[in-house]
């Protein structure tokens, strides 16, 4: 509703606050992440202002109505500009809007210019009803405005729409449907739909729907097939119909989207559609596809392959079931041809993975254009079977023939750019480069690597101290990956850290992080050693597992191991990358005590933003920004503002790549405490750090290391 016009039902509800409570303003004031937007209002002479200067910003916060008698008296609101200038807000009460599911709005309130001395229970009372007839005009409004879309949807398109009740008369029939079968509107609601089905299948077609009312499954629930329907005058056709079965208070219902067939099967045949098509979206498939690039081809035609792969698919089958994913799957099927050149193909490969196929296409600019598209039109929420879900997609591109002269060859170079797409971060788009091919293949050579190091137990973990600036003590490291390769020595994360972290390796070399820290940490303990906190990377994969917070549980409770002493770090691109169920995981695990540290704070576009939703107890100030402390006036007012940041929200902050006293003076000079770097130690054995906890004085040196 934000940004929309003012609408009479929400003006009469303002009018009635400020007739009942005698102020001289009201509003439905709705909040977004940026601003305050009056939707209704009476007396306030504003449309919206920054969210940071809202009243309801506060209100919302709390399910009872948030009152001020006297804003002037109030530490809170006395310096706002809303109380200061105009329109000179003294008296504010304000009730939070809250829909059904607990998704906050904004706020009914009431104000004044001149303070009150009381606003008694009644009257708060008064002002949470008229809060929740607004959230029900909402309800309202927005009900009213889908079904006139659906209905304006459902005329304007070409596919014949109809829907049947419990007792099997017609309740709905679009433009389509009654020019499909020959009928006026007026003339099919309300009959039996046996008026289109041929008389030879109304036995089974009753059979049909008394095994449906009864309750049973549709066998014919979400598919779509070919039979055959029956006109006004009696002919019969083919058509393609997909079902789809409801139960509301007034029973069971159906739905079909229905398609005239029969040129397509005087062309094709019912065998050929069965062999190039995909039986659950209807699109092409790959032998489809593949097909139609050889065509291309075969007429001297250049051709783009474009290859999408559904970002977050997998939670949605884990969390609902794979009937909603299916149904996911054809409303993607549905969405993108809406975005796509009249000339192109629409593919599914199977699973979530769909392709696009841009005949006659030879400029890579036209291919990235149609992938832009492609992740633009995946941006809006898909509303199915009572859910919300927010999938985004990656997308690689390669053209033909530069990128492969035959359809196999060409959707690999595809598939090698829709691999670098997603191991960007996912939501992107990358087109083919030949270095793919040579990267992919080295890539699975390291994989495979890995996964015997794992099993020979040769990768190790070894320890960055973290220093106490105030004081030198050690309060902590850092737990860092090593792998001790059998020929090529010790091996820096740089030189497979990514074949990691593009692979289902993740998880099980995740797993084994997780656990080997704890395991160190115990021992720690039982050497007397109880006070290192220990921090630790988890990878992207891990958090898209949906299993975090049960791993990281069961590491602490199988080691006995404090929570507290656990600092579990993470970047500002996982969490850019994943949704509310991270932030589930991670607040539970913050709950139970343990510390999340933000990675590498600062380098992204969205840290501040992050820090209000994100429970975190610890920044890490990024090396770029120590590097040249000293420097660059830049770097040096980015530094102050983050440890200011910090010290504001109550937050740790620890430097990360100190390298010289200077820095280290400067950094405890603008209120650092905590120092990460080369000057106090590089990442050293678990024994190392026992030692240097044993004599805390002889914090390590880059000298002493290197000796």
């Amino acid at each position: 509703m934000s940004g929309t016009a003012s609408e009479p039902r929400f003006d009469k509800i303002v009018q009635l606050a400020v007739r009942l409570f005698g102020t001289s303003m009201a509003a439905v004031a709705l909040i977004d992440q940026d601003r305050q937007w009056l939707k209704a209002q009476a007396g306030f002479a504003i449309t919206e202002t920054p969210r940071a200067v809202s009243f309801c910003t506060h209100t919302i916060r709390s399910d009872d109505v948030l009152t001020v008698l006297d804003t002037r008296s109030d530490t809170r609101f006395a310096q706002n500009p809303l109380v200061t200038g105009p329109p000179f807000i003294r008296f504010y009460a304000g009730a939070p809007l809250v829909t059904s599911d607990g998704h906050r709005l904004g706020a009914l309130c009431v104000a004044d210019t001149a303070p009150r001395l009381h606003f008694s229970a009644h009257k708060r009372q008064i002002l949470t009803d008229l809060a929740a007839l607004v959230v029900e005009q909402m309800y309202l409004r927005r009900g009213e405005l889908v079904r006139v879309a659906v209905t304006g949807f459902a005329d304007a398109t070409e596919l014949a729409l109809l829907s049947v009740d419990a007792t099997g008369k017609i309740e709905f029939a679009n433009q389509a449907a009654t020019e499909l079968f020959g009928y006026a509107r007026h003339e099919m609601i309300g009959r039996s739909v046996d008026i289109i089905i041929p008389d030879r299948m109304q036995g089974a077609h009753r059979v049909g729907m008394a095994r449906v009312l009864a309750g049973e499954p549709s066998k014919l629930t979400g598919k779509t097939i070919e039979l055959s329907a029956r006109k006004r005058d009696g002919s019969e056709f083919p058509i393609e119909m997909s079902l789809s079965v409801w139960h509301n208070e007034r029973g069971v219902g159906m739905g079909a989207v229905i398609r005239d067939i029969s040129e397509r099967r005087e062309r094709d045949g019912r065998l050929l559609r069965i062999a190039n098509h995909d039986s659950l979206t209807g699109l092409s498939n790959r032998g489809r596809l593949e097909q139609l690039i050889a065509a291309t081809f075969l007429a001297g035609d250049a051709a783009a392959v474009l290859l999408l792969d559904l970002d977050g698919f997998k939670d949605v089958n884990d969390s609902v079931g794979h009937a909603v994913g299916d149904s996911l799957l054809q409303a993607v099927s549905v969405r993108l041809p809406t975005v796509l050149p009249p000339r192109a193909t629409l593919a599914r490969f199977g699973g979530d993975e769909f392709a696009v196929l841009l005949s006659g296409v030879g400029d890579p600019l036209q291919a990235q254009a149609c992938g832009t598209a492609i992740l633009t039109a995946l941006e809006t929420p898909f509303e199915l079977a009572g859910h919300r879900f927010q999938v985004g997609g990656s997308v690689g591109f390669a053209v033909g023939p530069a990128h492969g002269e035959d359809p196999e060859e060409l959707i690999a170079s595809a598939d090698f750019a829709l691999y670098r797409a997603k191991q960007a971060g996912g939501r992107t788009l990358r087109m083919f480069e030949p270095e793919m091919r040579h990267a992919a293949a080295a890539r699975r050579a390291t994989q495979d690597d890995l996964l015997r190091a794992l099993q020979k137990k040769e990768l190790v973990l070894h320890y960055q101290p973290q220093i106490s600036l105030d004081d030198g003590r050690l309060i902590g490291v850092e737990a860092l990956i090593r792998w001790q390769h059998p020929e090529r020595g010790l091996l820096l994360p740089g030189a497979f850290l990514a074949a990691i972290e593009t692979s289902s390796l993740a998880l099980r070399v995740g797993a084994w992080v997780l656990d080997e820290a704890c395991r160190q940490m115990a021992a720690w303990r039982a050497a007397g050693l109880s006070n290192i906190r220990v921090g630790i990377n988890l990878f992207s994969g891990q958090f898209r597992s949906g299993s975090l917070g049960r791993q990281v549980l069961d590491a602490i409770d199988r080691h006995d191991i404090d929570p507290e002493m656990l600092e579990l770090e993470v970047t500002e691109t996982i969490v850019l990358q994943n949704d509310d169920h991270l932030l589930a995981d991670i607040r539970g695990l913050w709950e139970r005590g343990v510390r999340i540290a933000f990675d590498d704070f600062g380098t992204g576009y969205a840290s501040l933003s992050t820090l209000k939703r994100f429970p975190v107890t610890t920044l890490k100030i990024d090396r770029s920004f120590v590097k040249d402390l000293l420097t660059d006036s830049s770097d040096a007012a980015i530094t102050r503002a983050m440890i200011t940041l910090g010290r504001e929200l109550n937050l740790d902050t620890v430097a990360e790549g100190i390298e010289t006293r200077e820095q280290e003076t400067a950094l405890r000079a603008l209120g650092c405490k905590i120092g990460q770097g080369y000057l106090y130690g590089k990442a050293m054995p678990a024994h190392l750090i026992a030692a240097l906890v044993g004599d805390p004085t002889q914090v390590p040196t880059t000298t002493a290391l290197a000796s």
